[in-house]
């Protein structure tokens, strides 16, 4: 039987630059739709037992590599091509248990600097998926909060409990449209805790309990203050979350070098004048400090797996004052900003109207495979392809 590693050791292997060859073993749809940037599709059919794809064509890339690696979507179809490689005659051959279903649960925690000592700010990344949540927690006694958490809890429970906090609260930015927040409601149940939307959320009329937070509202998490800041335009309700003067938690209101996009909610004209609700949006937040650290909610990852202008594992993140200067979407007036915003919209995420009816508690999941299909690819919440976030 071939050997095994997880998703996240292949992560490990990936930033160490071991001398690997990857080959992805599901069917070249899929492939296309969604693989881990230098993968190579080798099609091979589990359920027939037999190789589909052009192996020779790339014989001698794995004759050259010090290990071969298989992934496929859960484990199956690649640890079969590894024992069909290791028949062939290679020696070194391991197969990714947990598939591309394990790579979509890697995750990094990266701390995020803060001018006051008392504050710790945990930026989660999700990397497979362009995901970012956070802890934000008071050093002084101990509690933190979830903002933007994704359904798999076990990382954010970790991330506080590795760095000394019970998380006491959670709040989500917006109704997201390209990721579960099943997770976060979850959690709530789970610690018994507030799960704080900011008021204007009625507008989607979510079916579910939230804790509402109306406009400049604040909530305590121990002694570090976090204060709603209406923010429409990408959707409805969307809200920031302004931590002291150090962080606002923008989620996909507000990137780097893009903004939200607004055609996910809204369709022809509605989507128009909503990009001119978000151009209003935009300009209220450039009022803030320069010093505040605008931490979004994704970053850019393509269909093939490279990441835009970022690096996993780094912060992601940049101030107030460098994106009034460096974004392109800013420079522009009203009109001009409204037009650009449809000028290159990327693909819409896959699948983005259930998750959006599963988000709103509107539908409900049949089991943790659906959740796996619905989530499967990038996000695509920002309004050109060229959305990053900064390593600062």
């Amino acid at each position: 039987m071939v050997a095994e590693i997880t998703a996240a050791e292949l992560r490990d292997k990936i930033e160490a630059d071991e001398d690997i060859v990857l080959f992805d073993n599901r069917n070249p749809e899929d492939f296309e739709n969604w693989h881990i940037d230098g993968a190579i599709n080798v099609e091979y059919s589990s359920s027939d037992g037999e190789l589909v794809g052009d192996f020779e064509a790339h014989r001698n890339v794995a004759d050259a590599a010090e290990e071969i690696v298989t992934i496929c979507a859960v484990g199956q179809a690649s640890s079969d091509f590894g024992e069909w490689l290791e028949a062939d005659g290679y020696e070194s051959v391991t197969s990714v248990a947990d598939g591309m279903e394990g790579w979509g649960a890697v995750y990094d925690v990266v701390p995020i600097a803060t001018r006051d000592d008392d504050i710790e700010i945990l930026q989660v990344q999700r990397r497979a998926k362009g995901c970012l949540g956070y802890v934000v927690g008071c050093k002084r006694t101990g509690e933190a909060a979830v903002i933007d958490g994704t359904r798999h809890t076990q990382e954010y429970k970790k991330a506080a409990r590795d760095h000394g906090f019970d998380i006491t609260a959670i709040f989500e930015t917006h109704i997201h449209a390209d990721h579960l927040m099943m997770g976060n409601r979850q959690l709530r149940d789970e610690l018994d805790v507030p799960y704080y939307l900011g008021s204007e959320a009625e507008s989607r009329e979510p079916a579910f309990e939230y804790d509402p937070v109306e406009p400049n509202g604040t909530v305590e998490i121990g002694e570090v203050t976090i204060k709603a800041i209406p923010t429409p335009g990408h959707t409805t309700g969307s809200t920031s979350w302004l931590v002291e003067d150090e962080a606002l938690m923008t989620g996909d209101t507000l990137f780097v070098e893009s903004v939200g996009r607004t055609e996910l909610q809204f369709e022809g004209g509605d989507a128009e004048e909503a990009a001119g609700v978000l151009y209003a949006t935009l300009q209220k937040m450039m009022a803030l400090p320069d010093t505040v650290k605008v931490l979004p909610a994704h970053f850019n990852v393509t269909d093939d797996g490279q990441y835009v202008d970022v690096t996993p594992g780094l912060p992601m993140t940049a101030t107030i004052g460098h994106i009034r200067q460096h974004n392109e979407m800013l420079q522009l007036d009203e009109a001009a900003f409204v037009e650009a915003a449809f000028e290159e919209i990327p693909q819409k995420p896959p699948n983005y109207e259930e998750v959006i009816m599963t988000n709103e508690g509107k539908r409900e999941l049949e089991s943790d495979d659906e959740a796996e299909e619905l989530e499967l690819g990038p996000n695509r919440c920002a309004a050109t392809e060229d959305s990053v976030v900064a390593n600062d």
